[in-house]
């Protein structure tokens, strides 16, 4: 072997140079002393003697000192190999097909293999993990297993055996590839890692949605009695995780807790929500709770200051989808549990006349006004766009509304604005909207908080002062950053909203007939004639709405429907499929002849579906040609639509919702609904 010649070269030379050296010196005397003086021939004879003890020794002593080495190299292999077998870390060499060709004593242990054993097996039969594909052709690897309840970091190495005994060979398919395998245990260092991650602390506000008005309906001398019963019920349910918990208000609550028991509380489903809302001592409206949960998944030293922040941004979006719901917010990533509930109407109007006297003050610093709603806007889009335009032009302030697209559902309405120069110049393009913005500039959004839904997201963007009004629940896509935002998800509308604003200001707005026609319209195809989504103050508004001039006999003569519209809605109810006998999927084919998507005709064939005997849901479909698949989804009951919505990045209320899909066909989407339907139904969701 080359390591061997090399070591005997070695030697040579040592016993070599010192005999070359000498007949040097031999030479360099005969040279200088001659052979004929008595001193020549003394050096001579003294060089001659010691290159004559010289040689000898080297060929009694070389083999001797061979012998030593190869002694001492085979004791330094069986010293090797001894630290091998005792070695602490699992070690052994596979072949390419994972076969265990040798293991220290170690990794015997590891795998349950007696030490005077032969190990037979292949290495994924010890370690799944560790499948030959992923061990084929790399030079290093490295993957986490777990065994035994331990968990190992496994390095595998691959070591081409000819290039040991000869550096120089290139590697050829034929070379005797071998591969090392490491095993180190990191069981307590995953321990203590995941010990300081369950030590991080998550921030949480709990508060009671409706604790005033449960308060006013009951009984003086059943206040407290209720009171201790959802705060001892809080307390038991926060004391399972070991939370600290503060009373900070009448119906607001503040604790903290570990993270480890967040999973605790994602595998109980938040369940304080429903028991809360069962207790009942007399009264007639259930206590209901919202949480807000928050951590700071971004700093590595856990800053309490973003958990709480994020637990402020959480129960606001628990409060903007209606309550009774828990909202977890880490990072950009907000998740919600419950909400399955429509909600209680709130019979209050405190926060409508403080959002209109805000508004009022808004305006005062403000020159120009540009209102948009939602993209193919309907009635309720449109009708609040125009409530917004008449409370801003009262002010004497400049308003305009941003429509892109006149569809069969506002064409009616449009078209009686259309009468008379009244509104000429009112009605704006994305592209015109645009050109008029300035620092006086105040956008109004209505009937919609996700800004990618608005009719000209680019609004947003370019003035300093947004302001929203809507009655959609929100998601974790909402329009951040306005400088007033109203959303009231008991509301039946977002005219209704508007409507009771008008009571509010400091001088009321006088409507005119076609403005007031329009609002009227939008809470009655909202609430589907007053059948869903209505409250006292859907019927006070509507009220208010027909003393400043709505007819509705005139609304009614608008929204009759074509004999092609009548069609689309029956082929829809003839194409219905009832899925786990309880909701029921359909379709309505697009009408090339129509320049519109039949949106209206499908919303009304889910309306009318929910007429049909057991169907709690109905969910209906179009295909446009513009590649979009609008779907209309409609609940009576207790079922929540609404929910179902945001599995498809959808939204709406807990009766009314719907989604509009970019790229997707029908049949597809029917097979990820029935996943999502059957999911949420067999984990009660529905």
């Amino acid at each position: 072997m080359k390591n061997e010649k090399k070591l005997k070269n070695r030697i040579k030379l040592v016993i070599v140079t010192p005999v070359i050296l000498a007949l040097f010196l031999t030479a360099l005397s005969i040279y200088k002393n001659g052979l004929e003086t008595k001193m020549g021939l003394i050096s001579v004879g003294i060089l001659a003697i010691y290159l004559l003890i010289t040689i000898i020794l080297y060929f009694r002593t070389t083999p001797y000192i061979e012998s030593v080495l190869v002694e001492y190299s085979l004791e330094q292999g069986k010293i090797q190999k001894e630290l091998l077998h005792e070695l602490e870390v699992p070690y052994a060499i596979l072949d390419l097909s994972g076969h265990i060709m040798w293991a220290n004593n170690m990794f015997h242990d590891t795998v349950g293999v007696s030490h005077n054993k032969r190990i037979r097996k292949t290495v994924d039969a010890y370690f799944p993990e560790i499948v030959p594909e992923l061990i084929d052709g790399s030079d290093s690897i490295e993957i986490n297993i777990e065994h035994d309840d331990r968990m190992y970091k496994v390095s595998i190495k691959r070591i081409d055996m000819s290039k040991v005994f000869d550096e120089d060979r290139e590697e050829t398919k034929d070379d005797d590839i071998v591969l090392a395998m490491y095993l180190f245990d990191e069981t307590e260092l995953r321990r203590l890692e995941q010990e300081s991650v369950d030590q991080k602390l998550y921030a949480g506000l709990l508060y009671l949605d409706n604790y005033d008005e449960v308060m006013d309906d009951l009984e003086d001398i059943k206040h407290s009695i209720l009171t201790a019963l959802v705060e001892r019920k809080i307390n038991m349910y926060l004391s399972n995780i070991d939370a600290i918990v503060k009373h900070i208000e009448n119906d607001k609550y503040f604790f903290v807790f570990k993270q480890k028991y967040m999973q605790t509380l994602r595998d109980d489903k938040f369940s304080i929500l429903d028991d809360v809302k069962n207790i009942n001592v007399g009264n007639q409206i259930a206590m209901t709770l919202s949480i807000g949960i928050g951590f700071d998944s971004e700093s590595q030293d856990n800053g309490y200051m973003t958990a709480y922040e994020n637990a402020r941004v959480a129960i606001g979006m628990a409060m903007g989808r209606g309550g009774d719901q828990a909202a977890v917010k880490t990072g950009d990533q907000v998740t919600y549990y419950g909400g399955k509930s429509a909600g209680v109407e709130k019979t209050t109007r405190v926060k409508a006349r403080v959002k209109a006297q805000a508004f009022e003050e808004l305006l005062m610093s403000k020159e120009k006004v540009l209102i948009m709603a939602h993209k193919r806007p309907d009635a309720d889009a449109f009708g609040s766009a125009i409530g917004i335009y008449r409370l801003v032009s009262n002010m004497n302030k400049k308003a305009y509304v941003v429509v892109n697209e006149v569809t069969d559902a506002i064409r009616p309405l449009m078209n009686s604005f259309k009468v008379g120069n009244a509104y000429d110049g009112v009605f704006l393009t994305s592209t015109e909207a645009v050109a008029q913005v300035d620092q006086n500039t105040v956008v109004v959004v209505c009937d919609v908080n996700k800004p990618s839904m608005t009719e000209c997201e680019e609004l947003l963007e370019l003035v300093p002062t947004v302001v929203v009004f809507d009655h959609h629940r929100q998601t974790a896509e909402a329009i951040k950053g306005a400088t007033l935002s109203y959303i009231e998800p008991f509301a039946s509308s977002a005219c209704e909203m508007i409507a009771e604003m008008y009571q509010y200001m400091s001088k009321a707005p006088k409507l005119k007939p076609q403005e007031a026609d329009a609002m009227y319209a939008g809470i009655l195809i909202d609430t589907d004639n007053f059948l869903t989504k209505t409250g006292v103050r859907t019927f006070e508004a509507a009220s208010y709405l027909r003393k400043s001039g709505a007819d509705v006999v005139r609304v009614r003569k608008m929204f009759r429907s074509s004999m092609t519209e009548l069609k689309e809605r029956a082929q829809g109810i003839n194409n219905a499929e009832v899925f786990l006998n309880r909701f029921a999927i359909s379709y309505v084919y697009d009408d090339p002849a129509s320049p519109d998507a039949p949106t209206v005709p499908v919303a009304k064939a889910a309306n009318e579906l929910l007429s049909a005997d057991n169907i709690d849901a109905s969910f209906v479909v179009t295909e446009a040609e513009d590649g979009i698949l609008y779907v209309s989804a409609r609940s009576i009951g207790d079922v929540n639509v609404q929910i179902v919505m945001e599995r498809f990045n959808g939204g709406g209320h807990s009766n009314v919702a719907g989604t509009q899909l970019k790229g997707k066909k029908k049949e597809e989407f029917f097979e990820e609904l029935k996943a999502v339907l059957k999911e949420m139904t067999e984990s009660g969701e529905l």
